[in-house]
């Protein structure tokens, strides 16, 4: 599984960067990239702990509310002051975003190579004139800052498309793996209520697609094309996390059943089709189309149809807090051996 995962990081880094040289058609590699991510977030959100929070029912219900509160925001911000102001404003805080994220997603490749009480001793750093805030952090953190920090000052000078989608790939990668939901049940509810979020605000206002034009920070993946009338394509992040996460969630309860059926498979399978199918229909109409429109119902519907098909109905609907005592005490007992040799037998 873990070569399955470095192949897919090197495909994605690869594929990032092969319009530099080459025209890649951009129908293409939206489709690839976006699957790749998903697929390196959900590998890396398997883990031998479980997660330090896990989204409700109750926040699934206020995630729409809240983020149509913030892109309102944005297009008013947007409408009444200076856009060259707010983007400012909004690449300081990207800038240091940024280097967490991009860090974070390089943590676990720089550690292999560093001395093992580098990853392990705590360094406590205490802020001036407020003692009691602390940050702790690791030298191998700090290792992993410095290429971060280098990226970071190269986006914020040149906003270069391939920095963006560096950026933009490490926020979906660490929100795919950081982001937990706590069921499938909290799952359908937080992606059918960003299905009619993502519908209302593209086709009934023109607020969505006005903040992605307007919004000069790695909010979206841009794709070169060949049309000097629309230079890129362009992909929201939350049309990768957001089904990203319920597709590592059936990821995770494939792992904790230790057996078959693979529900990875049919999720992912879920989220391909839909993505491949928003980009048939905005090539048909030649219109911004609501991503989400077409993910959300081929993702549940694909995972729901194997359900029925298998009768795991019940094992799927009552699930809760997804995390297994079992595989937890395996791998206490056993290692990382077979922990990964479990994961493993799913590819």
């Amino acid at each position: 599984m873990k070569n399955m995962e470095s192949l897919a990081n090197v495909a994605l880094l690869g594929l990032s960067m092969a319009p530099l040289v080459v025209n890649v058609d951009p129908n293409v590699n939206v489709i690839v990239t976006a699957c790749l991510t998903v697929f390196v977030g959900c590998c890396r959100s398997v883990k031998p702990t479980p997660p330090s929070e896990t989204m409700s029912n109750e926040h699934a219900m206020r995630f729409p509310l809240v983020g149509s509160a913030m892109l309102l925001s944005l297009f008013l911000l947007f409408k009444f002051l200076s856009k060259d102001l707010v983007n400012a404003v909004l690449t300081c805080y990207f800038f240091v975003l940024g280097i967490a994220a991009l860090s974070a997603t390089l943590l676990p490749s720089i550690k292999r190579f560093l001395p093992k009480k580098w990853n392990d001793n705590l360094i406590i750093w205490h802020f001036p004139y407020f003692r009691s805030l602390e940050i702790e952090f690791t030298r191998s953190q700090i290792i992993a800052a410095i290429p971060g920090t280098i990226f970071c000052v190269w986006y914020a000078r040149q906003k270069h498309w391939l920095a963006n989608n560096v950026l933009g790939l490490a926020f979906c990668i660490q929100g795919i793996e950081m982001l937990s939901l706590g069921s499938f049940k909290t799952g359908a509810i937080l992606l059918g209520g960003l299905f009619v979020y993502d519908i209302f605000w593209v086709f009934f206002t023109p607020v969505m697609v006005s903040v992605a034009k307007s919004f000069d920070a790695p909010i979206k993946l841009l794709f070169p094309t060949a049309d000097a009338k629309r230079p890129f394509s362009m992909l929201g992040l939350g049309d990768i996390v957001i089904p990203g996460i319920f597709v590592a969630l059936a990821l995770r309860f494939d792992v904790s059943r230790g057996k078959e059926p693979q529900y990875f498979k049919s999720a992912f399978l879920g989220y391909t089709f839909g993505l491949a199918l928003t980009i048939f229909v905005m090539n048909w109409f030649q219109a911004a189309q609501p991503a989400l429109l077409y993910i959300v119902p081929a993702v549940i519907g694909f995972l729901s149809v194997h359900c029925i098909w298998n009768g795991d109905v019940k094992p799927v609907r009552f699930l809760d807090n997804l995390f297994f005592p079992s595989l937890l005490a395996d791998f206490a007992v056993y290692g990382p051996d077979l922990y990964y040799a479990a994961f493993s037998h799913f590819f």
